[in-house]
């Protein structure tokens, strides 16, 4: 039996968890190693590139900026949560707002010290990503568009850490990279009509709230529509393996997201909406793999 005390540790630890979004961290780590294996560096024997310590270091320094921009992203965001998501903001409530900010400023400490390592560009390139997560937090999000293209470019900022340190610049990487840039800016419209009493409580400038819900889920189904530029591109132009399977299964699941956006009405439905394409980028980090599942067995035996 738990006593008390350790009850209310293990409680505050997962809070942690639950502030710095560790799930969603540990996806981003496997999405850097897994693009850098099939995508950036796919010449390289998978041994070599799981074991390179300058990738190490930058996907560790890149872990503890994204851990420390939830935090301070928490931090500034406590009163809208509370109003959107009043569960969640309790646990997070169990951990002070003077250890978050300790914690915020220890990981970003932390993480630039790791990007010595590897050179003095990389400690350049992880303070500015430290200050446009700050920028963001602090003003940028409260602004219809900026916000939510910024916070797009910001998720995917860790993939170029790892794309100019293997200095690959293959057409198709950006193709890849539009397709997840798309998807992103998507989820964030979605979370913003999901938000709405809370960002309007709080004066926040959101699409919706400027230009109405309508507009937005125009400008999504825009969205949605220009995916299928770089889904057709990838399909036939580019060499993916059994990735077409993934590429084929994310229509279906557009076509159904989109059927779903003009028959939502609340905030349940924004969520199942936001969990969908939530789905469709958590898939598409795993299935990678399956640009050339037979590059695995070979590069194994290299």
């Amino acid at each position: 039996m738990l006593t008390r005390k350790n009850k209310l540790i293990l409680l505050k630890l997962l809070s942690l968890f639950s502030v710095v979004r560790g799930y969603n961290i540990l996806i981003i780590v496997f999405a850097q190693y897994l693009t850098s294996i099939f995508i950036l560096a796919p010449r390289i024997r998978i041994r070599n590139v799981i074991l390179d310590p300058n990738l190490f270091v930058i996907v560790l320094a890149s872990a503890g900026v994204i851990a420390a921009g939830y935090i301070i992203n928490n931090f500034y965001d406590k009163e809208k949560d509370l109003i959107n998501r009043p569960q969640k903001t309790m646990l997070d409530r169990l951990v002070s707002q003077r250890t978050k900010l300790t914690g915020y400023f220890v990981l970003n400490f932390l993480s630039v010290v790791c990007a010595s390592y590897v050179s003095f560009r990389a400690v350049v390139f992880f303070s500015l990503y430290i200050f446009g997560i700050w920028l963001y937090s602090h003003k940028l999000k409260k602004f219809p568009i900026v916000g939510n293209i910024v916070a797009s470019l910001l998720a995917i900022t860790p993939f170029f850490a790892v794309f100019i340190y293997y200095k690959n610049f293959d057409e198709v990487i950006f193709v890849h990279a539009t397709f997840l840039l798309l998807m992103l800016v998507m989820r964030e419209m979605i979370k913003d009509l999901g938000n709405l009493r809370g960002d309007l409580a709080q004066n926040y400038k959101t699409i919706p709230i400027v230009y109405g819900e309508l507009i937005s889920k125009r400008i999504v189904s825009v969205l949605i529509l220009a995916s299928g530029v770089p889904i057709y591109l990838l399909l036939t132009r580019y060499e993916i393996g059994y990735m077409y399977l993934y590429f084929y299964s994310c229509i279906a699941l557009l076509i159904m997201f989109l059927l779903g956006l003009w028959q939502s009405k609340g905030r349940t439905h924004y969520v199942w909406l936001h969990n969908i394409l939530k789905l469709i980028i958590v898939v598409g980090t795993f299935s990678i793999i399956l640009i050339d599942v037979n590059m695995v067995l070979d590069r194994v035996l290299w």
